[in-house]
Order: structure tokens, then sequence, then C-alpha cells
């Protein structure tokens, strides 16, 4: 069996949420504040008998309005559906059977816990909150709340339910004890619960763990077999017992002279009365003998060496601690060990198991709890991690997204279509870096490195803009200026390598159901081309600016992204953006055409990088003309003649625009872009970008002009 749902209503930040698990592993991810512990904690109030059930005011969910405060009592209710599963051991059914809700052969059970205001103390709680009003001063909510927090909340009980809610019949708590549910919260101190023989942790592992040679397997073994063996451990035990009452006589006899000594104070202080008098005796039992042990590591490095644990890093301790854990679990299963008090259903629970855990580390313990979960039958794991979620697959995830105050769920497992090809690209796509799509607030994906390298930058590039904009035009002094960078609205980069885009959207597209539910901006590069009219197979070929539209008789026009930013225009939360559809070519292309002059584009891996900046420098020169552009291109000879640069040539003296200075653009953007590899060059350019950003207000400060698309799509996502 495992747990198939939970349904939380009105617990901290979940209003009213239904979540789907799956048997084994699920790993729950999404921003700060998503919910990811509040997830957890609410499981253990079902599940877990040793932690504390009692709530208080705070753990309500708190965006109600104040009449609905006012019409009822705040409750609190938890929901487990408890399924069958593929995996069922014998006691499953027994240990659920009072509650049922399912009775066909793939069984359901219901766990329902509820804290409440008793029915008795509700006439009172309506009077008390009669009182409050909204001429408050629009306060009656916040008066609310302080007056459950100071008259009733100590009133509230718990109950937990058992099958049809409707029935009101309380799960009984022997039942409920044969779950076990180990929560291993972030801020955890694993030396203190794990590293000596006093815990009782490490104790109870030794003491199941005792003869584990000759207990592993026991139940199997023949009557013969089974007797031999409980004879052997018997021997075993009276052998300790003769080795400790040895001791325990050699220390007596060492202690004989001491002894006299010490309780003569005994006898001074009047200790000795009543013809009684102190003495000291004692054994020692292999339980107590545990007490001596402390955990150590070692190392062989030539020579062994051994250190205690209190030495390690957390993360070290930290794995250790869940192996212990690993091991109690299966301890209190065992049913021949435990009897009647073994738990049927183990259940782990971990919260940033990341924590402090290097990133190998982290993905070999995720393929560990994956591969061996012969001690806990279902896993919950809540993670920050990108490198975790490398380490499963989108099958065992479940995405908490929240935004103005309401919780979703997405499942990656159920948005592909049938024929699974995206979900496969995206699994292999999805490594330590790129799967921060699946963590952030929002985001942004682009078709290469350079956009991913330089949009961080260009976001700041932008927010100065703003910023020098806001101030020079008169507003209201109550009114605060919203900055548009990136880092600061949660907004990722991913770079998809391509026109690769529709393989994510199923992700987060909002129309579709068990979507991840956030803004997406996709940037675009036009790529326009041309095909000719006649003639059956024509190829379609790549052109420039100043070729497209220019001979609609011969040829049929399009680009790569109308289409795209067309269907998605009124979307709910996925937009296209790309460069001008008459004048827009490439990222790289837009670059050039919207900062002719900017000389810090051309970088130290730009070929034709003397030529590129002359021509830029020609641009503010006036007396330089279309013509003398062109011929500064280098043409090659009739028997090798530069392709490229001819057919600029030629499509600028045909281009029927109006502007030469548009022209003159489209010819530096032209060679520049023939000009610049996407790797390297990004890098430099990204540097080049900063330097420039550092001299921000200082003379060697070169304005720079974002292109308006992606300056689109920064202000739409950072809303």
């Amino acid at each position: 069996m495992y747990i198939s749902k939970i349904k939380i209503d009105s617990f901290r930040n979940f209003k009213s949420q239904e979540i789907e698990f799956r048997e084994g592993v699920n790993v729950i991810i999404g921003h700060n504040n998503a919910g990811k512990s509040n997830l957890l904690r609410a499981i253990s109030l079902v599940l877990d008998s040793n932690r504390s059930r009692r709530l208080d005011v705070d753990d309500f969910h708190k965006n109600v309005t104040f009449d609905e405060l006012k019409a009822k009592p705040p409750k609190i209710s938890i929901q487990l559906t408890i399924s069958k599963g593929e995996k069922e051991e014998p006691d499953d059914l027994a240990t659920i059977g009072n509650w049922l809700t399912k009775l066909d052969a793939s069984y359901e059970a219901q766990l329902t816990y509820e804290f409440f205001l008793p029915e008795q103390e509700r006439e009172k709680y309506i009077e008390e909150l009669e009182r409050i009003t909204e001429t408050n001063k629009g306060k009656a909510k916040e008066l609310a709340w302080k007056t459950i927090r100071r008259s009733f909340i100590r009133l509230y009980t718990y109950k937990i339910f058992g099958g049809d809610l409707k029935n009101r019949s309380q799960a009984d708590a022997e039942s409920l004890q044969k779950f076990d549910f180990q929560f291993l919260d972030a801020i955890r101190d694993v030396e203190r619960d794990m590293l000596t023989g006093k815990n009782t942790l490490l104790r109870n592992v030794f003491q199941f763990f005792l003869d584990y040679d000759l207990k592993a397997d026991i139940n199997t073994q023949g009557n013969e077999e089974q007797l031999r063996r409980k004879e052997e451990i018997r021997a075993r035990q009276e052998k300790f017992a003769c080795i400790a009452g040895s001791a325990i006589s050699e220390l007596q006899e060492r202690m004989s002279g001491g002894k006299d000594q010490i309780l003569s104070y005994a006898k001074d202080t009047g200790a000795s009365f009543n013809n009684a008098e102190p003495d000291f005796d004692g054994s020692i039992s292999e339980i107590e003998m545990f007490s001596s042990l402390q955990l150590i590591i070692k190392y062989t490095t030539g020579i062994d060496l051994t250190i205690p644990a209190t030495h390690n890093g957390l993360g070290y301790n930290n794995l250790i601690f869940m192996s212990l854990l690993l091991a109690k679990m299966q301890v209190d299963a065992d049913g021949a060990y435990m009897g009647s008090n073994a738990k049927v259903f183990a259940t782990l629970a971990i919260e940033e198991p990341e924590a402090h855990l290097h990133p190998a580390m982290q993905y070999k313990f995720l393929k560990f709890l994956k591969e061996d979960r012969n001690k806990a039958r279902q896993i919950f794991v809540t993670t920050h991690s990108t490198h975790i979620t490398s380490a499963v697959s989108l099958d065992e995830i479940v995405c908490l997204h929240q935004e103005n105050g309401e919780t979703h769920v997405g499942y990656p497992r159920l948005v592909f279509p049938p024929d699974n090809k995206s979900k496969k690209y995206v699994q292999r796509f999805l490594d330590a870096t790129k799967s921060d799509m699946l963590f952030a607030q929002k985001v942004i994906l682009v078709e290469g490195l350079a956009e991913q390298l330089l949009l961080s930058i260009f976001a700041r590039y932008y927010d100065l803009q703003r910023k020098s904009e806001y101030d020079q035009t008169s507003h209201d002094a109550s009114e605060v200026y919203q900055p548009v960078n990136l880092e600061d609205n949660h907004v990722a980069v991913i770079n998809v390598g391509g026109r690769y885009f529709n393989h994510f959207l199923y992700l987060f597209d909002s129309n579709n159901q068990h979507t991840i539910n956030k803004k997406i901006a996709c940037l675009t590069d036009r790529d326009p081309v041309r095909k000719l009219k006649s003639g059956k197979g024509s190829t379609t070929m790549k052109c420039y600016t100043f070729e497209t539209n220019q001979d609609n008789s011969s040829y049929e026009y399009s680009n790569h992204a109308s289409l795209l930013i067309d269907s998605y225009n009124k979307h709910p939360n996925i937009r296209f953006f790309s460069q001008d559809e008459l004048k827009g070519k490439t990222f790289e292309y837009d670059l050039v055409t919207f900062n002719p002059t900017f000389k810090g584009l051309v970088t130290e891996s730009t070929s034709n990088s003397k030529e590129i900046k002359e021509l830029m420098g020609w641009f503010e020169d006036s007396t330089k003309s279309v013509a003398d552009f062109l011929d500064k291109l280098p043409k090659g000879t009739t028997e090798n003649p530069n392709t490229q640069n001819v057919r600029i040539e030629e499509g600028v003296k045909i281009c029927n625009w109006a502007s030469d200075d548009d022209k003159k653009k489209a010819i530096i953007a032209s060679r520049y872009l023939n000009s610049v590899g996407k790797g390297e060059n990004a890098l430099e350019l990204a540097f080049a970008l900063e330097e420039n950003l550092d001299n921000y207000g200082k003379e060697s400060y070169i304005p720079f002009e974002v292109p308006t698309y992606i300056k689109e799509a920064i202000e739409w996502i950072c809303k």
C-alpha cells in the first residue's frame, strides 16, 4: 500500500489543495515558501505518533475574509488516501481494514486529521466575533485572529478519523501505531542524535543487529536449524555474562583497599546506622555495555587512522545518521523481533537532504533511496537541489508553485503527449543546470548560450534606462520605482539549445491540467526565409532583412517567430518575443542594429574586427554614403568571390527602404553576424558589457541600447 493522495484544507499556505503521490519516491520541489516543508508537516500530523499534533493560530491559512471567520470557527483538515499499490504486504489490509472507503480488489482507505473548535464552544465564538465590526478601521480580520488566539485556541482539539469522514469514526490508536513515519527536518543535530550508544537510536540498532549472523534469516529456516541458532545466541549471551562478571569481580578486587577508605566517609557522616552499611556491587548487561560505544571513523591510508565521528563534516555525519535511521526502520518493521509492536508501513520524509552534502553525494544518496526501498516503503524528499532532481525521473517529481497567495501543483509525468517523445527529450535535457527551470518562480527560455549569458546584464542596462526616465518625469511622491532585476524577481534564464521550446512548454501550459503554473517568456530569432514560388521542390533559404519582402512576385517570405507570437499572444502564462518582423533577424544582428557605433560588441574572437569597427566609426560620419559602406566590404576575386558580401551588396542596392541609416545599420549587422562565433564571443561580450556597466556615471561609460524585443520580455516577466 502507499499514500496516493493528500487533501489539505486551511493549513498554513494551503487554502484547499489536493496533491497526488506515487508509490516509491516522491521528490517535492518548488521555489522558497512554495509549501514543501508544510506538506511534509501535514503528512506527519496524520501519521507521526511521536510528534505533537496540537497546532497554533499561525498554523491556520490566513488568506480568508472576515466574513468567513465570523460565520464559523476556522478548522484545519488533512486527509490521506491510502491505496493498495503494486507492492502489498500480508498485514496491509488488516491494518487499514477499518478505514476502507473502496472495497474492491484495488482497495482504498482514508485517514483524516482535524483541528477544530468543539461544538459546545461555537456559540460563544460567534458571540465574540459579532462584537468586531468593519468600523475598526479595516482591522476586523486582524482583530478576529487576535480574539481566536486570546480566547479560543486553547479550547481547540484534534482528532483522527478513519474511513468515510461523514461517519465521524475515530481511527483506533493501535492501528495508527503500525505506521512508522520518520521525519528528518532540514535543521537537525545529528551529532546529538547518533554518536554514542547512550542514544536510543544507536542503542536500538545495536540491540537488533547483535548476533545478526544468526538472526538474519532465522524465520526461513527449519525448526531444527532455528533451535540450533537460538541455542548459539543463548550460549553467546552466557559467555558475555561470564566475561562481564569476571570483569566486575576484577574491579571489585582492585577496589578492595580503596573501598574501605571511600566508605569510611559514609560511616563518619552517619550514613551507616541500624546495622546497614553501604557497599558496591553490580553487573553489566549487553544493552548497558552499548553505552560505552561511540561512533568512530576508520581511514586506511598506508597506516590505520581512527578518529571520532565528531571530527567529521556535517555532510558526512548526515549520511551516517540517515543510514542508521534506515537501519532502525528495519528493526521496527521486523515482526519476529518486535512481535505485535512491529510497524507495517514505514515512511521516510527528508527535508533538504542536500544540506551539507556535495553534489556528487546528493546524486548517489538519491540513487540509493530509489534502488533500496526495503526499509522505507514510501519516501518523500523536499529539495532545492538541481543535482537531486537530475538524479530522479520526471515521474517522481511533484512541483509546488505559489503565485499571489495561491498554491499550484504540477506533475511533470502527466503533462506530455502519449507518444512520450517530448517527455524523453526533456528528461535527457534536465541536467543539474537546466532543471533550474523547475525551481525558479519565473523562467525565460532562450535559444542559445549568448542570450543565456547576456540576458541578466541586459536587464541591468534596461533598468538603468527605466530609472533615468522615471527620475526625469513627474510622478506621485508615494509612487515607488519598481526595478526589473531578474535575480530579484527570481527569474531563471534557460538555454534550450535551439528552437525546441515546444518540448518544454508542455510542463508550463496552464491551459492544461497538472502543469507548473509559472510565467514563461520565450526569446526566439526571426530568421526570415524565402522560397521561390515557381518550380516544385524549391529550397527554403535564409535571407537578410534587406532582402525580405523585396520581390513578392518571385518569392514567398516567412519567418520562424510570427506564428508563435500570434499563437501565444493571449496565453495566460506564456509569451513569445522576437525581433522586428521587417528589420529583425537574429539576436547578434539586433545587438548591432540597436548599437551601430558600440565598438564593445567587437571582441577578440570577432573576425574582421578592424573592418567592422571602421564601419561603426563611419556610421557617425555623415559624409559616408551607403555606397561607401558597400565598397568597404571585400568582395574577393572573380575566381574566388566572397559570396556573402556580394549578396549583401546586391540586396542593399535593390532594397526599397527609405532610410539610408537603416541600410547602413543592416550592412554593419550583416557583416558582424557573419564574423562572430556563438560561445567564445558571448563570454567576451559579457565581460565587455559588465566592464562598461561598472563605469556607469563616469565619462568612460558608453550608452548601450537593449533591443526592443528583449526589453519587452524583461518587462513582461518582471510584472
